[in-house]
């Protein structure tokens, strides 16, 4: 689905791990791939000051797990100063990615309130898609299982969808890159209408679900002329549960996701779909940014 990517990695996330795994990359269609570990400031002293040792190290540590490399396939290696919220975007648009790679671990509202968090940020921060893998699953794969899900990590798209500009939104950017995605990438997708219980009191709940299933059959055909394996899923009930227990039974790669509003930090009771999802799934995220 996409040719050129930035895996972001802080050494505690797993994702570092990928660099062993540049062969599996590439067999998913990567020609591109840029590994970053963002260096914090050296503040001793009083006066922030660019830690060169410590650069030095992580860009060796990086370098000396590469082994090897595909013909046709750029390997970069980038070590920046800096905060990550400002070194990945600025890295994303200098190299022209496709998708940034980058962790995050499962976290509620409230300790995103409290400690912050950097893909939130990140995601507000990129104008590219972000896919957010579980530091906690990356670390604990074995080596063959971490090699197919390399492999595979855009082959089987969730793709929720409630008429909703956001979601048209979504459908329209998968659809973008579908059209240039590279072989052995994206192959299915899922369209999923979830009817939420508690919304449209007075309509029945049937004619909702056939309503739902007649407006998914229009983007199902868009999708199909493209020529992806398109099913389609009407359900009643919470859509977050609803969807996460979808992806577990239609062994989905990833979730894709789209936003009007991802809320702010500092405004503490704001929810968002997509906010949710990415707090709450074990599944990967992939999430494509409001037009800006």
């Amino acid at each position: 689905m996409f040719h050129c990517c930035l895996i972001c990695t802080d050494f505690s996330d797993g994702l570092y791990r990928l660099v062993d795994f540049v062969p599996a990359l590439a067999a998913s269609g990567m020609k591109q791939i840029i590994f970053l570990h963002s260096v914090p400031l050296w503040e001793e002293g009083g006066i922030p000051r660019i830690d060169d040792e410590a650069i030095e190290k992580a860009r060796d540590r990086l370098q000396q797990s590469l082994k090897s490399v595909p013909d046709g396939v750029d390997i970069k290696i980038e070590v920046p100063s800096g905060r990550p919220i400002d070194t990945i975007p600025k890295a994303a648009k200098t190299h022209q990615v496709d998708v940034v790679i980058t962790g995050m671990p499962l976290r509620s509202l409230l300790q995103e309130k409290l400690f912050g968090s950097t893909t939130a940020g990140l995601v507000r921060a990129c104008t590219t898609p972000v896919l957010i893998l579980r530091p906690q699953l990356i670390s604990t794969y074995t080596c063959e299982e971490l090699d197919l899900r390399c492999q595979h990590l855009f082959r089987y798209l969730l793709i929720p969808y409630n008429g909703s500009n956001a979601s048209k939104y979504l459908v329209q950017k998968i659809k973008d890159y579908a059209q240039n995605r590279p072989d052995s990438s994206l192959e299915q997708c899922l369209l999923m209408w979830v009817v939420d219980e508690g919304g449209r009191r007075g309509v029945p709940r049937d004619y909702q679900l056939r309503e739902a299933q007649e407006q998914l059959e229009p983007v199902k055909a868009e999708l199909e002329q493209l020529g992806l394996q398109v099913n389609t899923e009407v359900r009643l009930g919470n859509p977050y549960e609803e969807i996460l227990d979808a992806a577990l039974e239609f062994d989905i790669s990833a979730i894709a996701m789209a936003s009007d509003n991802l809320g702010k930090l500092i405004e503490f009771p704001v929810r968002s779909f997509a906010g949710e999802l990415m707090r709450r799934s074990w599944h990967p995220i992939l999430f494509f940014p409001p037009q800006r």
